[in-house]
């Protein structure tokens, strides 16, 4: 009898016995709540591979029971999509899975639309990359977004012992699990990853397998490839790149992108991380870094692999010899911890529109003083509550471009601020 994969004949049927994510399936939750009810959104799923986005969407059509149609972007097209929606017409309730969303075009995207906003189809997306980035808003708006997020060792190490006392084949076999290091290592966090490494790794080791990490190791050399897109080493790699140019070492950072490229990497995702990085790693020190970033992001889109390594390596060479400043990135960050330590301050009166005379009576506007009728296009006034007056968010650092900063402050705001 063919039996299917260890982590297949393993996957969970219910909220109880799912490994992980209590924020949204535990008692009380939010994703749990709706489904108890029978009143499930549209949602796209967004998380690390192998963390349960498949599984969630199995048990809420499990626990509905609810016709469940599923997709895979990769092999799906319009035609696909349309099938079903005209199927799911006569079929109240039904659920479409689409499994790495992020991989459909505009396109198939818009496919979607109708059938969501009517209620012909409830969506259910999953997806590793950012939702913002890679489902378009006008989806996007018609779905709850739900965070997964990455699995603790402790859960991975139980899936680990579930695995040999409750699998069908393995609870069979004297299997020993002396080290799990290991297997987690190589899975990077993917329970589906984790499940078939430990099926393959007890496959190779017989019946009386005593499994260590020594083991595991020389096994997975052997036969599991150690580069996983969606694994340890995709995100150890691109920390690397990151840090290499945050370091200012183009070699490091040319090693490291020749790494995920020859890897097979997605374009979007490497020139992705160099937008971030040129903002918050450089920002104002030289602005023409997000320029060049973004530019980047949209030529390697346009144009892909293997023209696409060239704009890669030049992007990347540039953003690690760049000046570097991070203060940009500190000052946005400064500035949401005072508004969750402060909550909603109100807006200054000066600072308040006044549309209409109801508001002017109310002193909305009054005293407000129009910068460009002083001298330089500057005069003092007060911009913040009066809770957070005098808290500084940007301090410039030393490089040239933010000095001139610094120096712009200091003549406008030293008063004030200290600059």
């Amino acid at each position: 009898m063919h039996l299917p994969p260890l982590a297949e004949r393993l996957r969970p049927e219910s909220l109880d016995s799912l490994t992980g994510q209590q924020h949204l399936t535990g008692k009380g939750s939010i994703l749990r709540t709706a489904i108890e009810h029978g009143k499930v959104p549209s949602m796209i799923l967004w998380g690390p591979p192998g963390v349960g986005k498949t599984t969630i969407a199995n048990i809420i059509a499990h626990t509905l029971q609810v016709p469940f149609y599923t997709l895979s972007a990769i092999s799906s097209g319009v035609k696909d999509i349309r099938d079903i929606i005209e199927e799911a017409k006569t079929k109240p309730g039904a659920i479409l899975f689409i499994d790495e969303i992020h991989r459909f075009n505009k396109g198939q995207q818009d496919a979607l639309l109708g059938a969501v906003e009517k209620g012909t189809i409830t969506l259910i997306g999953a997806t590793t990359e950012n939702p913002s980035f890679e489902v378009n808003s006008a989806l996007l708006s018609r779905c709850q977004v739900y965070v997964l997020k990455p699995l603790e060792e402790a859960d991975l190490v139980g899936l680990l012992q579930d695995a040999l006392q409750k699998d069908i084949v393995l609870s069979k076999k004297k299997i020993n699990l002396k080290e799990t290091a290991a297997l987690i290592r190589i899975s990077g966090g993917d329970a589906r990853k984790l499940l078939n490494l430990l099926e393959l790794v007890t496959e190779v080791l017989g019946d009386k397998a005593v499994i260590t990490d020594d083991a595991v190791m020389e096994i997975a050399q052997q036969r599991v490839a150690l580069y996983d897109k969606k694994g340890e080493q995709h995100y150890d790699i691109i920390s690397a790149f990151i840090k290499s140019m945050r370091g200012s070492d183009p070699n490091g950072a040319v090693y490291w992108l020749a790494r995920m490229i020859e890897a097979g990497e997605d374009v979007k995702f490497i020139a992705r991380r160099m937008l971030i990085f040129a903002s918050e790693d450089i920002g104002n020190a030289n602005p023409n870094a997000l320029l060049l970033a973004n530019n980047c992001f949209q030529a390697v889109h346009t144009i892909g692999y293997p023209e696409s390594r060239i704009i890669l390596s030049q992007c990347s060479i540039y953003l690690a010899t760049s000046v570097k400043s991070n203060a940009s990135y500190m000052a946005i960050g400064a500035a949401l911890d005072a508004v969750k330590k402060y909550g909603d301050l109100p807006v200054p009166l000066h600072l308040r529109n006044a549309p209409t005379n109801l508001m002017k009576k109310m002193d909305y506007g009054k005293n407000y003083q129009y910068a460009h009728n002083y001298d330089n296009n500057f005069v003092l006034q007060q911009f913040l509550p009066d809770q957070l007056e005098g808290t500084v968010f940007y301090s410039p650092q030393r490089n040239a471009r933010e000095e001139e900063t610094r120096k712009f402050l200091k003549e406008r705001w030293k008063e004030k601020y200290g600059y």
